[in-house]
């Protein structure tokens, strides 16, 4: 028989017992995450993550790591001057607030959602039971798929630092996706191409993506957009993802700091971190079916391959959009499914081309 742990409910806090650590100059983003059922479904663990940083406006220090990232990515100056990449660079020419002790108020109780670390980002799981859950979205007036909370501020700080959690049943269809050159045209294979469509361009959606996943939200099912690009790219891509009507889903980036590594460093791929963040979604939902969908520009390929081996019974569906020159690739192709089934993966050039999963 396997023993049962039980399971420990975070503990909801009095708001007089809270004293909020962010200053007025100070600002707090929460991410898009879910939350997943406890084992006995009696419970919900929720997901939360943010950070917490000071903007630096116009200050020497900004103008000259706005400089460097330039000299870096070989951008001309009248490139550097521009409002797009001005924009996109405004995240990553940030103070980050280390050892900041972060609380969210959901419904009518306050709960602490972590300590930030170096890099300004803080994270916790919330263990609420289902009668708590059901209060919230009672007092929230939520709509059964979401929950809603906010920051703590300090009582004089009229500012609104708002976040959400978005729940997921045991069971049911997910779409794990890329983003760069799956539902974004980036270009990754050109470098020159990648920098300007990363930083210098409007982000523009692969033609027919928006509405494949608009379909797959018609028959409910749930989106968990994972992207090789920093946190700092959050806001950029998360507008994109809103404007180009694309579900909404939890997004998962990957920890980058200007001060730990070279500029040009953002812009590598991580190839542990993609399988380690699908895994672990993989995991939190036993029950459910998953389609991965990705490119062939890097290694997506080989990583879903790996991981429709190691769960046959959850990935239903990989679906590879092919990108580049066709010579060799099927034999890249049957090298990166083997032993998956042939009707279990599919390379497209056109959204239309896709059978079976609509």
């Amino acid at each position: 028989m396997i023993a049962m742990w039980p399971v420990l409910f975070s503990l909801a806090l009095s708001a007089d017992q809270v004293v909020s650590e962010i200053a007025a100059d100070e600002v707090v983003v929460f991410y898009p995450t879910y939350a997943h059922r406890t084992t006995e479904e009696k419970s919900w663990v929720l997901h939360v993550h943010g950070r917490i940083f000071e903007p630096e406006e116009d200050s020497l220090k900004r103008a000259a790591l706005l400089g460097m990232m330039r000299r870096s990515f070989g951008l001309s100056k009248q490139e550097e001057s521009t409002a797009t990449f001005k924009e996109r660079m405004r995240a990553f020419l940030v103070d980050n607030e280390g050892n900041k002790t972060i609380h969210i108020r959901l419904g009518e109780s306050v709960f602490r959602a972590g300590k930030s670390g170096p890099n300004g980002h803080f994270s916790s799981d919330l263990v609420l039971s289902n009668e708590q859950v059901a209060a919230i979205q009672a007092s929230t007036k939520e709509n059964g798929r979401t929950l809603r909370f906010t920051a703590i501020v300090p009582a004089d700080d009229g500012r609104e630092f708002a976040g959400q959690v978005e729940l997921i049943e045991r069971r049911g269809l997910s779409v794990i996706s890329d983003v760069d050159d799956t539902i974004k045209i980036s270009e990754v294979a050109n470098r020159r191409a990648l920098l300007a469509n990363t930083f210098l361009r409007e982000y523009k959606p692969v033609p027919g993506m928006p509405a494949l996943y608009q379909r797959w939200e018609n028959v409910d099912a749930r989106f968990h957009y994972v992207s090789a690009s920093p946190w700092q790219l959050y806001h950029p891509i998360a507008n994109f993802l809103a404007a180009e009507k694309f579900p909404a889903g939890s997004l998962h980036m990957k920890m980058f700091r200007l001060h730990d590594r070279s500029a040009l460093a953002l812009l590598a791929t991580q190839h542990k971190y993609k399988p380690e963040v699908i895994a672990k979604i993989l995991s939190d939902f036993p029950e459910r079916r998953f389609v991965l969908v990705g490119d062939s520009g890097e290694q997506d390929p080989e990583i879903y391959g790996e991981l429709a081996r190691r769960h046959p019974e959850q990935v239903a569906r990989i679906l590879i959009r092919h990108v580049g020159a066709r010579e060799g690739s099927e034999l890249r192709y049957q090298a990166a499914f083997k032993e998956i089934p042939p009707e279990r993966w599919q390379v497209f050039t056109d959204p239309e081309e896709i059978l079976g999963v609509r």
